[in-house]
Parts: C-alpha cells; structure tokens; sequence
C-alpha cells in the first residue's frame, strides 16, 4: 500500500477570485440522482482491449497532473483501494488537500448602444440593476417569463437591487423592455458559435488548465477528481416544476459565504486577496470539500468529489449490495405486509397498504415539506383523495386502482394498475367520509414508514425498494428479450427496451426532445437513400449472376462475389438505421440515464455484455464507464443480481 511523505499541493499566489474563461458556462450543482442522462457513446472497442483501453485513458490524465501531486497511489483497481486499511472510528478520509472553488467572473456592464426602455423611453440603469436585468433579457423566449408567479417574484427581487431613484421609475413590470438586451446577448451567442478552431482552441486549453489546477484533490493516497469545483453564477432561480419560488434572484456566492473543508495538515485554499473565507473546517466524517449555504430555500450545497472517485463507487457497490440483501428476504416482507392487511389497526393496514405500493409500484416514499415552500409533488405518504380512484372492473380486468398524481419534479404519474382484492378493499375503507384534499392514509406518514422499514430490513428504505426492483426487472427483461444469435444493434435495441421497462416502472418521463421530428425527418431520409441503395445493388448482383452464368470464367465469379459483399454490407447498414429508427421513436418519451445511472445494478449490463458479446462502450459512455470502473473491473459474466 502506498503512503504518504510530507504531500502537498504548491499554491501559485493569486491575484483576484478563480474564475472561468468568458466563454465557458459554470457548471452547476451536482444534481439530484434522478436528474441525469446520458446517451451511450457509439465507440467501438475490442472486447479483450477494453480494460487496457480505460487504463491507458486514466494514466494519460494523471501524468497531466503528475507535477502538481507527489507520492499518491494511482497503480490500483478501483475496488480494489476498498481493501486498503479503514478508518474504524467513522472517519471518511485522513488525508484531504484542494485548491478551493473557482468563482464566476464579475458582471461585466453592458455596451452603451444596448439600452433598457420603460414606458417607451431609454434607461441608463445602475450596475446592480443592470446586472439583474440581464439575468431576465437571457430567458425572454422561454416559457418562464410568461408565468406570472416567475414575473412576480422577479420583480419584486429586481426591484431590492435598484436605486431610489429607479424605484420611483420602474413601477410595473409589463411598461418594461428587455428586447435590445436580449438581441445583444443572442448575437453574442451566435458569434461563440462563428469562432474559429484557433480561438475555441484557446478557449479549450484555458478550461483545460484551469481543471488541472481546481479540478483535483488528494484524499488519502490517491488522486481524485472533484466533480463540481465551480461556484454557481448569479441569476434567476427556475426550481422544479412549479415551483412557488421561481424567479427569485440567486445572488452571487462570495468567498465570505465559503466553507472550506480539508486537512489540518494540508496547504489551504488560499481566498482571494481582499477576501476571506467563512471559516476552514477539518472534518473527516464528511466527504464534501466546499459548502454554501443557499439564500432561497436556505438549502446547503456542496462540492463534492466525481462519480468515479473511489468513495462515491464504494458507496454505489454498498446501495446495491443492500439492495441484492432486499432479495434474500422479499418475500418474507411480502407475507407480512399481506397479513397486516388484516390487522385490527387501521394505521398498521394503512402502512401495509402503502408499502405494497412502494413495492408494487415502486412509487417514492413521499417526504414531508413545508407548505407553499416547494410545489406541490406527491409520494406514496402523501397521496390524497383526489389522486386516486377505485374501479371494481375497468378493461376487462377486476380491481383496479387509477393513480393521478403530480411526482417528483412535477412530472405526473398516472397509472392504472389491478391490484389484490384485499388491498382495494382497504383502499375504498381509507377512502370512506374523506373529501378530495384529505389524505388517503391519515395515519401514516414517512418517518412512521422508514422506521418501519429499518425494523425489517438494517438500511432498508423505500429508495432500496425501487433499486431492487428496478434491478430485477432489467436482469429478467435482458433474460427474456436477448437471443445470443441477434447481432449487436439488436442486442442493443432488446438492452434499451429492458431498460425502457424500468423508466416506465419508475416512471422516469421526460417531454420529446425539441430536435425530435428534425432528427427522426433525417434519420428517415437516411433509411430511403439506403434502400434505394440496396435495391440498386441487388439489381447489380442479379445482373452479374447472368453474366457469370454466361461467360462461365473466374473473372465473373469474383464480380458476383464482389456484389454480394456489397448487397450484404447495405442490408446491415440499412438494417442498423432501421434499428437506430426503432429506439428512437420508442424511447422519445421515456428517460433511461435515470434509472441506469441511478437505480440499476451496472454488474447486470457489465455481465450481460461479457456474456453476448456486446462492446460495453455500447451501453455506457466514457463518464459513465468512469463511474462503474468498479463494476466493469470486479465482474464476470456469471453475475447474478
């Protein structure tokens, strides 16, 4: 095991706040897990290469940065640095040293040909004003400015930034005009795309250099990658769904408002001269570097390592061991919540109605909020009367439940679902003397449900459940839909249909792309240049067998030969554009990255590539190879979940 020897990072004095080049857009926080997605990067890799390949991609980075960290590890295996000796009091790391954030630039004032007009009449505006407005001239042809919750509380916030004077001018919001700030920033915009390779090239070592220097730390022995070391920008806050709190003004982070978390005996981040940070902790029993508190909602956020740090794959090998424990003892749960169902308590029926729909369903458990503080999205807990209705037969089928509610990110979920006759029994008890707004289960909330939980299972939440179940569900899908003789475009299309049937279980929807129609038009086009193709060359090949059959020599044989080739190399691409066409239409509604990133076993796809024979550049991407070097390292192609 390598060590330690005096490690240090050597500090450059700095002469202001870390910023980003102009042209590059902060990156924002690390998103909620549900958030993601990702399209599979078309790579072709040899089977027996791949693992040489990753190597060779992650020693190409490190000697990137070999001057920068002296004496860490970076020879082993991802799982294998799990072995490595462990803190056993708690401790995440005895070892932690970073360069701190990277802040976004300051506001720069508009050109003086680009005026804000009221009332019909131009307006020199004050620099913090001005800077406000900017944030509202950027999104005036997106459908939030058309929301009047998001027009009020950004006038409201606009109107703290402004002057006296201004207060007095600027009364209404409607006798406002933005459309020479906005015009200026699509033209801006439009000269980033027109650059030339030379400047983007420039642009691009600049962002390359700043990531060398902000983008790693060491923890312990080894060298990692930080996954959001940039400082949100200024601006207006959208929140999801519909938030009540859209268009507030997020204002700018300032070192002042930084806490910074490393070892005591590291070199700390240094704050920007004129500047100071909130305070510089050395807490070991977190694995956060930055953190921040956020003005409206007053929720913290954090900077936090990359997925493909050994601590983040570690905990992502621990969530799906937990749920492969869940396995073992389903149907132990099983029996019990159906017993329950006919308990003499209504709260214990009420608690295993609900966890059979948190199993069957894999609906969310459905945390408390503060009311009018966040939209109104539901869970399991929180289901009321209005989102549900109750149907003794519906389409041929006997007891059947029909969910209509809004979920997660506002993203409605609607379901009809035929359950067990006991359970719509319960429901139509929960259901009796409650009007629309009352809660189906009165006497069940969250907490009552996780501690639940926790008695059955030690880490047992309703998130296991979803993990499980999603797991499942693409392990028996892969088993029942891929044949070891389809080629690999087929056996792709049957991966991502395994995969659909778990973003339809856990109701992963996204709206079709903007570029849909666009992108399908072509594709289309494609698909008929191809068959005009083939069909040409089959009438080349039909010809060529006459001659042959004619002339009887070796020179007509290789013709036909030839033309064979060339009829079957079309009909595979043909067939690939089909298969391409196929996915797409199928999956324009559906988000797969959520749950293959977030609630499926990768050893399952990592197995099931091994196994057929399918390239695993196929299924994942590079980040996302990163992320699961863990899985593809540890496993064979014998894994069951």
């Amino acid at each position: 095991m390598c060590c330690f020897s005096s490690l240090s990072i050597k500090v450059e004095e700095d002469t202001g706040y870390h910023h980003p080049i102009k042209h590059e857009k902060a990156l924002k926080r690390e998103r909620d897990e549900d958030e993601y997605e990702h399209k599979p990067k078309k790579v072709k890799v040899d089977n027996e290469k791949k693992v040489k390949k990753r190597k060779q991609e992650e020693d190409d980075d490190n000697n990137k940065n070999a001057g920068l960290f002296c004496n860490v590890c970076l020879c082993l295996p991802l799982f294998l640095r799990w072995e490595e000796e462990k803190c056993t009091d708690g401790s995440k790391w005895r070892f932690l040293e970073h360069k701190g954030p990277v802040f976004p630039p300051p506001y720069e004032p508009l050109p003086d040909r680009v005026r804000f007009h009221y009332d019909g009449k131009a307006m020199k505006l004050s620099p913090g004003a001005e800077e406000v407005a900017t944030f509202y001239a950027k999104m005036l042809d997106h459908e939030y400015t058309t929301k009047d919750i998001f027009r009020k509380n950004f006038f409201k916030d606009w109107r703290k930034e402004m002057t006296s004077e201004e207060k007095s001018k600027i009364t209404e919001l409607k006798k406002c005009d933005f459309t020479e700030m906005h015009e200026y920033f699509k033209a801006q915009s439009e000269a980033r795309k027109q650059m030339s390779k030379e400047e983007k090239q420039k642009i691009k070592e600049e962002n390359e250099r700043i990531l060398q220097e902000y983008g790693y730390c060491v923890m312990d022995n080894h060298r990692e990658r930080i996954g959001n070391f940039r400082i949100e920008p200024p601006g207006l806050f959208r929140g999801r769904g519909d938030h009540p709190k859209m268009g507030k003004l997020k204002r700018r982070i300032r070192p002042e408002d930084i806490i910074i978390n490393c070892s005591k005996d590291s070199v700390h981040p240094k704050a920007p001269p004129g500047t100071r940070w909130k305070e510089v902790r050395h807490d070991n029993k977190v694995t956060w570097l930055v953190s921040w508190t956020e003005k409206i909602q007053g929720s913290i956020k954090y900077i936090m390592l990359n997925p493909s740090s050994r601590i983040k794959g570690e905990k992502d090998w621990q969530k799906y061991e937990t749920a492969r424990r869940l396995k073992k003892i389903v149907e132990r749960i099983r029996a019990q919540y159906r017993e329950d169902w006919r308990s003499k308590e209504m709260r214990i029926r009420q608690r295993a109605v609900a966890l059979y729909f948190i199993d069957k369903l894999a609906l969310r458990a459905g945390n408390e909020k503060d009311e009018g503080e966040t939209a109104d999205t539901v869970g399991c807990c929180s289901l009321r009367v209005e989102h549900i209705r109750l149907h003794p037969q519906m389409d041929g089928q006997d007891y059947v439940v029909e969910l209509d509610f809004p979920g997660k990110d506002s993203i409605r979920y609607y379901n009809k679902v035929s359950v067990e006759k006991r359970v719509f029994k319960n429901l139509q008890l929960f259901l009796e003397n409650k009007q629309a707004k009352d809660d189906l289960f009165d006497r069940l909330n969250t907490s009552i449900l996780n501690k639940h939980l926790q008695e059955l299972m030690d880490g047992l939440t309703a998130k296991v459940f979803r993990t499980y179940n999603a797991s499942i569900t693409l392990q028996q899908q892969l088993k029942e839909l891929t044949s070891s003789d389809d080629n690999i475009p087929e056996k792709i299309l049957s991966y991502n249909r395994a995969n659909r049937a778990v973003a339809v279980l856990c109701n992963h929807q996204r709206a079709p792309p903007k570029t849909f129609e666009k992108s399908m038009h072509n594709l289309q086009t494609k698909i008929d240049e191809k068959k005009k193709q083939l069909s040409a060359a089959k009438k080349e090949l039909k010809a060529a067998k006459a001659d042959a059959k004619t002339l009887r020599d070796e020179k007509s044989k290789r013709v036909v030969e030839t033309k064979k080739k060339a009829v079957q190399r079309i009909s595979e691409q043909l067939m690939k554009l089909e298969v391409q066409a196929t996915d797409r239409e199928e999956n324009k509604q559906i988000a797969l990255g959520t749950s293959k990133l977030n609630y499926l076993d990768p050893r399952i796809s990592v197995a099931w590539c091994k196994k057929l024979g399918v390239p695993i550049e196929k299924i994942y991407n590079k980040t996302q190879r990163e992320k699961f070097a863990w899985a593809i390292d540890m496993t064979d192609e014998d894994f069951e979940f």
